[in-house]
Parts: structure tokens; sequence; C-alpha cells
């Protein structure tokens, strides 16, 4: 594929009415000080408190996987929430709150995985709060290089980060490779505009209905917001971006330092394609609004699935919502299952304790993630 001259191409290696802010849930909520949400996936899962808690350090030869972000592109809590003089709304409320759980940034992951030369960090999708993430997470964590990045798809909340990479390449590591599908490269860094230029004239004005409309196609390339951090010629000389490294990757299985990453296709939205990922038995699906049958098979024998649930009562046009991620979770049947992508409808507390009950009547093992989640993974 020929981008531009200057581009390091790498091969791999392989809803209109609105919902209240009252969850469906409160009914069954009871005393928030009482609830404990030590389902099976929580003690099997060693994890840290949203406040910074880090909890029992891992060994150094432990795959581990931590929530950098679990929140939509806007996170929560929403400033019109907080501000809002007329309306309280109770998630965003609690999220204004240090530590709360409910407090999202955008959804993201880091696989952290052991390798013979050391722990390699493998972080997947940069979004527009990935700073704020890092900034928190990091150092908590003793987290310091970024050996690979890998993108699932090219909204904002997915890529928007791309350009704070340059804090490490700029002073931790001399570059960083980026996977990303050939049509998201296409998309987000070196997009083709239509502009459509519509000319409406109207027939008669006794007729009221009938328009004519003539379309002018004009066909223009140009580049997006992050056209520099592709084509490096265009950087004003002295001026220190991100070195990205660009790996065009399909939708086969490839290799990350010696961790094999199998694609799962989704549709994020009516025509527009996502990817999760899959490693070892892990599977992460965060931008879903319905799963092709061609990706159920990769699904099989899933232990970990990972997967968008955005609001409490239905799905969008581009996100699960709980009812259908549930469904989705019953058809694929992993071992455990934790949520992410959750807007400001979805109380942390009052949700878990519905899903608990789900343990109970189902044997259903899922929850709600959260931002600095930590678990342990075997790769």
């Amino acid at each position: 594929m020929v981008v531009a001259p200057s581009i390091r191409l790498f091969p791999p290696s392989f809803s209109s009415i609105p919902f209240p802010h009252r969850s469906p849930f409160s009914s069954r909520w009871r005393s928030p000080s009482s609830v404990s949400l030590l389902l099976p996936i929580h003690s099997r899962l060693q994890s840290t408190s949203a406040n910074g808690d880090i909890g029992v350090e891992l060994p150094g030869d432990q795959a581990e996987i931590i929530f950098m972000g679990t929140g939509t592109s806007e996170g929560i809590p929403r400033v019109s929430c907080l501000t809002n003089p007329l309306k309280k709304c109770p998630v965003c409320s609690k999220a204004a709150q240090p530590g709360n759980k409910n407090r999202r940034l955008n959804t993201s992951i880091l696989v952290r995985h052991p390798g013979s030369s050391g722990t390699h960090n493998i972080l997947i999708d940069a979004g527009k709060f990935f700073y704020h993430s890092a900034l928190q997470w990091f150092p908590a964590f003793g987290i310091r290089t970024l050996d690979a990045v890998i993108i699932t798809h090219s909204h904002a909340d997915a890529i928007g980060g791309l350009d704070d990479l340059r804090d490490w390449t700029n002073n931790v590591q001399p570059h960083i490779p980026i996977y990303v599908a050939k049509r998201d490269f296409e998309l987000a860094f070196n997009l083709r505009l239509l502009t459509i230029q519509v000319y409406i004239s109207s027939l008669n004005a006794f007729s009221g209905f009938l328009v004519e409309v003539m379309q002018l196609i004009i066909l223009k390339v140009m580049k997006n917001t992050h056209y520099y951090l592709v084509d490096t010629s265009v950087i004003t000389t002295g001026a220190a971006v991100s070195d990205l490294q660009f790996n065009i990757i399909s939708e086969e299985p490839f290799s990350v330092h010696g961790l094999k990453i199998t694609p799962l296709p989704v549709w994020h939205g009516k025509g527009y394609r996502s990817l999760g990922f899959r490693f070892g038995n892990i599977c992460y699906i965060s931008d879903v609004s319905d799963i092709p049958e061609e990706t159920y098979p990769l699904l099989k024998d899933c232990e970990i699935l990972i997967l968008d649930a955005l609001r409490p009562d239905r799905s969008s046009a581009t996100h699960f919502g709980l009812p259908r991620a549930l469904d989705e979770v019953r058809k694929i049947q992993p071992k455990r299952t934790l949520f992410t992508g959750m807007m400001h409808l979805m109380d942390h507390e009052e949700v878990n304790d519905y899903l608990t009950k789900l343990l109970e009547s189902e044997g259903l093992d899922v929850q709600l993630s959260y931002d600095g989640l930590r678990i342990p993974i075997t790769v």
C-alpha cells in the first residue's frame, strides 16, 4: 500500500427518548455501605481500587491486564451534568468524588506480557483521555515504556491520544509501533474526504414538496488531524512529535513481541467495521453493535470476555446495551465477563448488585470493570 513517500510502513509479523437518570436497578439496591461485590470473578482477580491503592504486587513473570479506561468518548462525569442547576445526575455526582469507580475515561486496556527480554507493555487504544489515564496508572503500577499500541477503530476515543505519545518517544524510547487496520489508517491518517456541494432550487412555490437537487461531487485528498504523525516531512524544523511506526494489519492473526493476537471483526454501527482482539483465551471487544456470524468461532473457549455495555436499558446504534451484552454472554459462554464502555446511566454499585444475582440465578459470572482494575491472566 502506497500512502506517502515518507511513511515508514512495517508489515506485521503476521435514540430519541431520553432515559431518566434513575437507574432501573435502584429498586434492587440496598445500602451502599453494606454492598459487597465479592463475586467469584472478584475473588479470583487481583485488582486495584480506583483511589490508587495498588494492592498486592504481581510476580514479575505474571501477565496481566490493566483497565486504563472503561467509559465513553465523553468520559464520566459529564461537565453538562455537574453544571446543570435543574437536575442532579447521581452517577456523575458520585464520579466527581475522588476514588469513585463511576469515574471513567476512554475505554482502553494495557496488556503486560512477560517475555525472554522482559515485560512488554501493549496498549489497546490511546483515546482523547490517554494522558490522564497514563498519569494516574503508569506511576502507580511502575510502568515506563510502551512497546506497542494496537488500534480497534479510528474514532477519537481510540486514537485521539496518539499525539501524547511524544513524551515517550522524546524522553523514554526512540519510537512506538502502532498496529492499525488499513481502513482505519486511511480514514484517520490519510483521509480522503468526499466534499459534496448540493444545489437545491424550488420548482414551484405552490408545489411545496418538490425540489430539484443537483449534486456536484468533488474528490479531495487531504490529511486529517494526525497528518504530521505520518508525513514527518511537514514538521517545522526543531519540533518534536511522536515517532510512530505504523504497521498495517488485516483481519488475520499477527504477533506483537511474541504475543499472538487474533483480530475479532465486529460492527460498530451500520457499515462501520471495528476490531476486537483475542490473546490467549482473553477476548476484548470494546466497541460493538453487532457480531458477525463468522466471528463467533473465534470466540470459542473464551475464558475472560471483556465486552461493550453502554447503558442499562437498551442498545444504541453503535454500542451494545446491557440486555444485548448479556445475551451475547449467554451465547459465547465465557467463564467470566467484565463489561466496559459504560455511560453515566450505569451506576457501578447498583448494576453490579444486579449482576451478582445473575450468578445465583443463571450461573453468569459477570461484573462491570472500572478504571485501574488489574487482573492477572494466562496467555
